[in-house]
């Protein structure tokens, strides 16, 4: 069965057509092809029958030639072979026709010194009989035997059929084109882009569209209202954050630095906090270079005194994505690498459909069985990953996970081959 509404509406729509020429064409063969051509066979064989006779009569010593215009009359051509043709007689009939095969079996019932029965072509019948005189030869018409036309109706019923069901096909595809246009609209949501949509077609598909319409704005608000509202927050504890730094440093004690520590702590999971609520992406996307946005992406990280190697780029081309939000994702990559590692690679496959950067380090990694909750918010794996780097947040492949979701694509963590700690790829579509 196809997978696709449309495959399915087409079958739905063109199977039963199919079934009801399938079942007139039977029916059309049965009755018109088997009974008409044998009741026209029989009919034939009788006069067939009848002149013979009259020609064969013992009384008549020049019945030959009176048997002639007597065939006539029947519309036959009556002739005898010559006594020096030789060899087997012709005896002609296509594979396909199937009235051919009614007539041979009925003049060969019915008229008892037949010899052959030639169906050469769908105008002309011969008829071989044996006779004192040598062997007789009847010629008529294969409408004697054989309806005139008989693939008219089934042409006809094919032809119909082909054209309403062209008619039904474009009507169908002007029902289902609104639910495509909407799975368009619903998949482009998804990825964080905003597509003018009209609800339009039927009244399912109508109330279908206006509930999508509904939804993504409930979503809308409150992806606004969660930013707003942690934008608020974030401003209101900036400042209280700024007076302690300011209270700190006039302190003069032996725990002050200790306590500033503690201020940028929480500066810093602000400043994570405010990140993750950002994930689904910002700004719309433009038509980028990934090669160029990962040296870039590179030479800060070395310009910041850290061991991070950019490998030859595989592939080349331009992909539609978010500067910013991809941007934040590689460098969260690679800021979990150089923390928990010494070491990190950063390589960029540039395909057909997508775009694949991969940041591999060479620290503890994370279990297979981990992998799955490490992407969770607020998630630390304290005993899988080196926690004398540093006490993490729990953000950073939460983040990065949104990005990619964002952008339609997906994270991937497995172990790296080459370094032997944690490999992240980040698959994104072009």
């Amino acid at each position: 069965m196809p997978r696709s509404l449309y495959g399915r509406a087409a079958l739905i729509l063109i199977l039963p057509v199919l079934t009801v020429q399938l079942v007139v064409s039977v029916t059309f063969i049965q009755r018109h092809f088997e009974d008409v051509t044998r009741q026209l066979s029989q009919g034939l064989a009788l006069e067939v029958n009848y002149i013979t006779d009259q020609i064969t009569a013992p009384d008549r010593l020049d019945a030959i030639d009176q048997g002639r215009p007597l065939a006539r009359q029947f519309q036959l051509q009556f002739s005898v072979l010559p006594e020096d043709v030789t060899g087997p007689l012709p005896e002609r009939r296509r594979f396909y026709d199937f009235s051919g095969s009614i007539v041979q079996d009925v003049l060969y019932q019915m008229v008892p010194t037949v010899l052959a029965v030639d169906l050469p072509d769908d105008k002309r019948v011969s008829l071989y009989l044996a006779m004192p005189a040598g062997i007789g030869v009847y010629n008529f018409d294969r409408t004697k035997v054989s309806a005139s036309n008989p693939h008219q109706l089934l042409v006809w019923t094919v032809v119909a059929g082909a054209f309403m069901t062209l008619i039904a096909y474009s009507f169908l595809r002007n029902q289902l084109r609104p639910i495509k246009r909407m799975a368009v609209a619903a998949d482009a949501f998804g990825k964080g882009r905003h597509v003018p949509y009209k609800p339009t077609g039927a009244v399912e598909v109508r109330a279908a569209g206006n509930a999508f319409l509904e939804m993504r704005a409930r979503i809308e608000r409150q992806i606004e209202q969660r930013t707003l509202m942690l934008s608020g927050v974030s401003h209101d504890l900036r400042t209280p954050l700024t007076r302690l730094k300011l209270g700190l440093s006039m302190i003069e004690d032996e725990s002050r630095d200790e306590l500033v520590g503690d201020v940028d702590e929480m500066q810093h999971l602000l400043d994570e906090f405010l990140s993750f609520a950002k994930g689904e992406g910002e700004g719309e996307p433009e038509l980028l270079n990934p090669a160029d946005l990962a040296a870039d992406i590179v030479s800060g990280f070395e310009r910041s005194g850290h061991n991070v190697t950019l490998l030859p780029v595989e592939g080349e081309g331009m992909a539609r994505l978010r500067p910013v939000a991809v941007r934040r994702a590689v460098e969260n990559l690679i800021g979990n690498a150089v923390r928990y590692g010494t070491e990190a690679h950063l390589s960029c496959r540039i395909g057909e459909k997508s775009v694949r950067f991969r940041v591999e380090d060479n620290g503890p990694g994370i279990a297979p069985e981990m992998r799955g909750e490490a992407i969770k918010p607020f998630s630390r794996l304290d005993p899988a990953r080196n926690q004398n780097k540093g006490s993490g947040v729990g953000l950073g492949l939460a983040i990065v996970t949104d990005i990619a979701r964002a952008h339609g694509g997906s994270l991937r963590l497995d172990q790296s081959p080459e370094l032997g700690g944690l490999m992240a790829d980040l698959v994104l579509p072009r």
